[in-house]
């Protein structure tokens, strides 16, 4: 009896477990995206600097941030809204139709990517900065899964809001504050130069 008791719990949860991780369905994320798309463009390369690129993004980052601005973790009024009707199926399947994407590369000051692919490879050992990459990668593919996101080509103007919220603690959505404690020892120029650079990513 202990025997049966103990398989049907265990199927309770591997049942739980699966329902949880479920894959997102790219075509059925298609139309659900729809609602979007005036901000993040239908193949989620954004037209505004201010909005960031979906495209290419991978599945478990965004439906982390869906999540996130669901249940406000991560604030942002107008993501509040767009987040709160969805499901979890809804932001999975949203996030498998973004994924399958190309992000295009941003426009870029030219002047400013040296200096942040000095940054981006190899940090700063004088100010304690980390190279991005090893989080984030040598091309900016990021890590799916760790939740890290791809950031190649994204745009510059939201790549620097994001790195002066984390700093000045807008944003603390970031496991350990690790986001937080790399950006408050970025300088502006440094932070400028970096999103320069990954803007250029391909």
């Amino acid at each position: 009896m202990k025997f049966n008791y103990l398989i049907a719990v265990a199927s309770l949860v591997m049942g739980v477990n699966t329902a949880a991780v479920a894959a997102g369905d790219a075509a059925a994320g298609e139309a659900k995206a729809a609602m979007c798309a005036a901000c993040h463009m239908p193949d989620g390369n954004s037209v505004v600097d201010q909005f960031p690129k979906l495209a290419g993004q991978h599945e478990q980052y965004t439906v982390k941030q869906l999540t996130e601005f669901k249940s406000m973790a991560r604030k942002n009024d107008t993501m509040f809204g767009m987040s709160a009707a969805l499901q979890d199926q809804d932001m999975a399947d949203i996030a498998a139709y973004y994924a399958t994407k190309t992000a295009t590369v941003a426009v870029v000051d030219e002047a400013k990517v040296a200096l942040g692919k000095d940054i981006y490879r190899g940090g700063n050992t004088s100010t304690g900065v980390p190279a991005c990459m090893g989080c984030h990668g040598p091309a900016g593919a990021g890590n799916p899964t760790a939740k890290y996101p791809s950031l190649a080509g994204q745009h510059v103007a939201y790549t620097i809001s994001q790195l002066n919220a984390f700093r000045d603690g807008v944003r603390a959505n970031d496991p350990n504050k690790m986001m937080a404690n790399v950006a408050a020892r970025m300088s502006k120029a440094e932070i400028e130069a970096v999103a320069n650079y990954i803007g250029s990513m391909k």
